[in-house]
């Protein structure tokens, strides 16, 4: 079924846990052998990696080594959205 709503909490960890878990493999990387990279204790990595509870700082420890760190600072970007005073206007665009 089509969803147009944005996903819950819980969606997004599943989404995050399930993406960080592909990348580690499609880096070839083991759980102890990210851990050890990270900084990230391994069972800290093992409770992410099964049911998603990470702390922030541990999150970005992982993305960094992951290569994916660049993509948390593009979180709550203020995006300038114009707003149109009539129809005409936004016709006219």
């Amino acid at each position: 079924m089509l969803s147009f709503l944005p996903p819950t909490p819980s969606e997004m960890m599943e989404t995050i846990k399930t993406k960080f878990k592909q990348r580690r493999k499609a880096l070839g990387y083991t759980q102890p052998e990210l851990a050890s990279r990270s900084g990230v204790s391994l069972g800290s990595l093992k409770r992410f990696e099964r049911f998603g509870q990470i702390s922030l700082e541990s999150l970005l420890k992982l993305a960094l080594v992951l290569e994916c760190l660049g993509e948390f600072g593009a979180l709550c970007d203020v995006k300038e959205e114009k707003r149109f005073e009539s129809i005409d206007e936004l016709l006219e665009k």
